[in-house]
């Protein structure tokens, strides 16, 4: 791929996407809007690939959202305007390989695009989390309505109303269950690695069965989910079995969170 704005790798199943605007604190402009929406059809295509792992360059931000010097293309008319997170956003883009974001910094705004639809989400211990939109006058809504399918409706609603006086910390993000882990920024990078490449040693079928059963639940009442989710077994649990040899697979050092 030619990308213009971030940085793609693909190692042993794991696919390593970087945001490489640090100049702009990594905030996303047309270009990576055009990036993304390559990356996720190949993501999706190529089934080398297992486990995708973002991160951003950069010491200040993960990602600010959109850049406000360069703007992004719109459509003159209202009702033509689409969500830049149908560019940005694995799951509105039907990918069901699982997604670790490892965020630094600042996470602000369109940020939320990516954490919002990630399957795990890890910090650093500088990170910080916030919504800046009411604070320029614009409504906070398709972030926020994200974010209060991660964390309570309470604490979605207070990082929506207090825009740019409040910013969340690593520590409130791990109570709130926004992140499931915060590492020191030394090992950010490393550690989302290692979690990418445990996944990515489990069979596809049943990771990708999983990560689609899962999500899609959320749009559902609990008896279809349930009954989505037996379907789901059904076509992917005898492919998954297949790619494993149960005579082979060792017993993990496994760990205690």
């Amino acid at each position: 791929m030619d990308l213009a704005t971030v940085r793609y790798e693909l190692t042993e199943h794991v696919a390593t996407i970087t945001l490489n605007r640090p100049e702009a604190m990594n905030s996303f402009n047309q270009a990576m809007l055009e990036d993304f929406t390559r990356i996720w059809q190949t993501v999706k295509d190529d089934d080398d690939v297992h486990v995708v792992v973002l991160r951003a360059a950069g010491e200040r931000a993960f990602c600010t959202g959109v850049d406000v010097k360069e703007g992004i293309e719109r459509q003159q008319n209202v009702w033509s305007q689409t969500d830049p997170g149908e560019q940005l956003s694995p799951k509105a883009n039907q990918v069901w390989k699982p997604l670790i974001c490892a965020v630094h910094g600042l996470a602000a705004g369109g940020a939320f695009y990516w954490i919002n639809e990630a399957d795990i989400v890890i910090c650093s211990d500088d990170a910080t989390f916030f919504d800046p939109h009411v604070s320029y006058g614009m409504t906070a809504a398709l972030e926020p309505i994200g974010l209060a399918r991660r964390v309570p409706l309470g604490e979605a609603l207070r990082i929506a109303l207090l825009g740019l006086d409040e910013r969340l910390s690593p520590e409130r993000a791990l109570q709130i269950g926004l992140v499931s882990e915060v590492v020191p920024r030394a090992e950010l990078w490393a550690h989302a690695d290692r979690l990418a490449r445990i996944i990515a040693a489990k069979p596809p079928a049943a990771i990708q069965g999983s990560v689609r059963a899962i999500w899609e639940s959320l749009d559902s009442t609990r008896t279809q989910a349930l009954r989505t989710g037996l379907s789901y077994t059904q076509l992917g649990n005898p492919i998954g079995q297949a790619q494993v040899d149960r005579a082979a697979l060792a017993r993990p050092e496994w760990t205690l969170r």
